[in-house]
């Protein structure tokens, strides 16, 4: 079934078990040393997701060899960006940024697990329920935030930056953005061009900006990730990739930032890994490549004459 205008979720249904999915991801690495997030399998755990838990424990032998490297290299490949991420909000805070935004922050926990220079606000954006899970669940583990976290219940296809200046948001402060497994789909095309459009307009000169990307799901995307998906129901998890992600046409993401005075960097993941000093993912097929996000950075320079 397709996505709906009105549809919801939590962190173990629809587009909420993605989320789930990158907490699994940090999990995993956390125990190999790549990453530092203590609170990502108490999350996972508590999402309840049997096949996700049983991954985490190493019961990966139902899914057979070659599933298997599809499995860890796609948890790699998420929580390296994970990593590349905390890289990118530590330099904007020793460059003066106090602001931050998580688009779409499923379970992310940054304003737990990170240090943050005094006089940050981490404002987070989802859904309601998934909120509501993640703060319940980081309340009952004692877990204390490193900074001002602000944390908004809210849909981003509604009026979510109306919420965020109620909340405190000041549009006259650099703000550091990250939209970490958003913009792949998740919302319609309108939808995440205003998005973006507001990113802007809420954006001071000397803004940053993060996120992953795909401009569409072509066949070849489709059918590599039903393959996937298949192999996750075959173990008992019924999700439908199609019925997560809309179809439509996409602006690519990075002409579209330029095109409102960002200046953009791209990488795809081979660079990604390159980047971070990471070894592995070094040779992928062009098909392969094809069908694996983009990840964009961007710094917002002074508003174009004409722009908004």
């Amino acid at each position: 079934m397709g996505r709906t205008d009105d549809d919801t979720w939590d962190p173990a249904t629809g587009v909420g078990v993605t989320a789930t999915f990158g907490a699994l991801a940090r999990a995993v690495a956390t125990t190999k040393g790549l990453i530092n997030d203590p609170f990502a399998e108490p999350l996972v755990r508590a999402a309840g997701v049997d096949y996700f838990i049983r991954v985490f424990e190493g019961d990966l032998d139902t899914a057979g060899g070659a599933d298997n490297a599809v499995m860890t290299g796609l948890m790699d490949i998420l929580a390296t960006h994970s990593r590349f991420l905390d890289g990118f909000l530590a330099d904007a805070g020793r460059a003066g940024i106090r602001q931050v935004v998580v688009l779409g922050s499923g379970l992310d926990t940054r304003p737990y697990r990170l240090w943050w220079p005094p006089g940050t606000t981490l404002y987070e954006i989802d859904q309601p329920s998934v909120i509501e899970f993640k703060t319940r669940v980081l309340r009952e583990l004692g877990a204390t935030p490193t900074a001002h976290r602000r944390a908004l219940g809210i849909d981003l296809r509604q009026d979510w930056l109306t919420a965020l200046l109620r909340a405190g948001f000041d549009a006259a402060q650099p703000t550091v953005w990250i939209a970490e497994g958003l913009l792949v789909g998740y919302l319609p095309p309108d939808a995440q061009n205003r998005l973006l459009q507001d990113v802007t307009t809420a954006s001071a000169p000397g803004s940053r900006f993060a996120a992953d990307h795909m401009p569409t799901w072509t066949p070849a995307q489709l059918e590599a990730g039903r393959a996937f998906i298949d192999r996750w129901r075959q173990v008992g998890l019924d999700v439908d990739l199609a019925g997560l992600t809309y179809s439509g046409e996409y602006r690519y993401l990075p002409e579209h930032l330029a095109s409102h005075g960002w200046e953009t960097v791209e990488r795809n993941v081979v660079e990604l890994f390159a980047v971070m000093g990471i070894p592995g993912r070094r040779r992928l097929r062009p098909r392969d490549l094809a069908i694996t996000p983009r990840y964009v950075t961007a710094t917002l320079g002074m508003r174009p004459v004409g722009g908004r």
